[in-house]
């Protein structure tokens, strides 16, 4: 932040003090500008003043610089030199300017040049209607439009001033930057020609052929193509698109060769095409290697206009394929999410874009009214926002809490299950291998009737209004009708049962948080 105070209070001093190069001589000597050759001399007095007026092959020296033009007038007692026509000051080895005409001072040793100027030096040419330059400062400044040159980088703006010793420029207004991979427009910029880095001191576009970069503070490098985009106080956070893909942070560090972008602290990514919104604290996106990964609080959200899904795991990975679209959305470690009619927790899961499936691994949960659902896998099979079904495989459990006392549980349990959903209800459950269920049969007015145990090979299970309202059993059943006083409490529940419901969300928040480890289910 200091650093970009510096830059930008530089910047605002030299425009507020325009006479700066032309005013100040850092108590730099006097010395007389030195007549070198002229192929003719015409002496002249005008007001009282003595002029010479040479003319041909022209050449002055002042202070081991030369001065060469077609024509000049020269005043020796104010010290001042007049060049008209092809004017050429020779600075040094690495620098020279060229103009059809100067006005230079010996005293302050300060050159305004006009007509078809051009500054050349060994990294950059400079080419104006009028330019001042500074010999004392090193200082050459313009502000009717410029344009510099430098490698493959062209540099235009209506104002600047360039340090030729620190080889800086100070661009403002109408700032145009272009080389043959960016367009960057801003109205402040400072940038280097021997470096060919350009710092970003106000709001700026950097537009490539696939993607656009945004910031109000950072720096761009040509050379390598690299770019650290900052968010600046109270100002807009920078960002950096991809077509369908749109990626925003307090600072943002892209690779252009690499294929590399990287976005720290209040990161925002989203994806237009699968209307999807990622973020987190940390983003880092490997466009070559085709994946994304977000974490330090990522979270995912799948936009519907009715319902989203909010989804939260300690990293979340985004696959994309060939033609850089989502194909694939991986969550690993303490996962959970949230939608009104669906819940689930889990280690890790796998969402498909092509065909809305979602596949939870690592002591799955799942939600969906009164209704908990576990195994060893669980893969939901969704369309249009909506559940079709639903694959349970290993271990396959589904509890729910009695309607009319919840201390009580109804259980289903099973090596597999195929569930049916309607309107993202529950309606149909397959159980397939060691089918087993305890289920609490009841009166219309809640009057317990007695314990419903049964054991099957097979067995589907209808539900109507969220209750349970027919078992069908196959394979040699065996199920028994059993009076609560005659049925042991330690058999009110099946093996490997557990109840998570203080690990359900009960809102989009609740995905944060996590009431120690992922239990075990034995």
């Amino acid at each position: 932040m200091a650093e970009h105070l510096k830059k930008y209070f530089i910047l605002i001093l030299l425009i507020l003090t325009g006479t700066l190069v032309s005013t100040s001589t850092f108590a730099q000597k006097k010395t007389k500008i030195n007549l070198i050759d002229a192929n003719e001399l015409i002496g002249q007095t005008v007001n009282g003043v003595e002029l010479n007026i040479f003319v041909g092959n022209v050449v002055f020296e002042h202070d081991s610089a030369y001065l060469y033009c077609d024509s000049a007038v020269f005043s020796s007692a104010q010290n001042n030199l007049r060049a008209y026509k092809n004017v050429h000051i020779f600075i040094s080895d690495t620098l020279s300017l060229y103009s059809d005409e100067l006005d230079y001072s010996g005293n302050t040793r300060v050159a305004t040049m006009t007509g078809n100027v051009k500054l050349v030096d060994n990294d950059a040419t400079l080419t104006t209607d009028r330019l001042i330059y500074g010999r004392n400062t090193g200082i050459a400044y313009y502000s009717t439009g410029g344009k510099i040159v430098n490698e493959d980088n062209v540099l235009t703006s209506r104002r600047g001033y360039y340090y030729t010793d620190l080889k800086d420029i100070y661009f403002k207004e109408d700032v145009v930057f272009d080389n043959p991979e960016y367009h960057l427009v801003s109205d402040s910029l400072i940038y280097n020609t021997a470096t060919e880095i350009a710092d970003i001191s106000g709001p700026t576009t950097i537009t490539g052929e696939d993607e656009l970069l945004y910031a109000e503070d950072g720096w761009y490098d040509a050379k390598s193509d690299r770019a650290k985009l900052k968010i600046w106080p109270n100002g807009q956070n920078p960002y950096l698109s991809f077509k369908e893909q749109y990626l925003s942070g307090d600072s943002i560090y892209y690779d252009k060769e690499a294929g590399i972008g990287q976005a720290f602290s209040n990161v925002f990514l989203k994806d237009s095409l699968q209307n999807m919104i990622v973020t987190g604290n940390f983003a880092d996106y490997r466009r070559q290697d085709g994946f994304a990964f977000i974490t330090d609080s990522a979270q995912a959200i799948f936009i519907d206009k009715k319902d989203s899904l909010y989804m939260h795991s300690d990293t979340l990975k985004l696959i994309f394929d060939s033609l850089q679209s989502p194909f694939a959305l991986q969550a690993f470690y303490k996962t959970k999410y949230y939608k009104t009619d669906m819940q689930g927790m889990c280690d890790s899961l796998v969402y498909m874009f092509a065909d809305s499936t979602i596949s939870m691994f690592g002591q799955p949960a799942l939600w969906t009214q009164e209704n908990q659902l576990t195994a060893n896998k669980i893969k939901i099979f969704s369309s249009g926002q909506k559940i079709d079904s639903m694959q349970m495989t290993n271990l396959s459990f589904i509890i729910s809490t009695d309607k009319f006392d919840i201390e009580k549980f109804n259980q289903i349990k099973g090596r597999d299950m195929v569930g049916y959903f309607e309107d993202n209800e529950l309606n149909k459950i397959n159980v397939q291998g060691n089918s087993e269920t305890i289920y609490f049969v009841r009166e219309e007015d809640g009057a317990l009737i007695g314990i419903n145990k049964a054991l099957a090979s097979n067995m589907s299970i209808i539900i109507g209004d969220r209750q349970l309202t027919d078992i069908f059993y196959y394979d040699k059943p065996d199920a028994h009708l059993i009076p609560e006083s005659s049925y042991p409490e330690q058999e009110l529940k099946l093996k490997n049962f557990k109840w998570l419901g203080t690990q359900r969300p009960n809102n989009r928040y609740d995905i944060f948080k996590w009431d120690g480890i992922i239990p075990v289910l034995n």
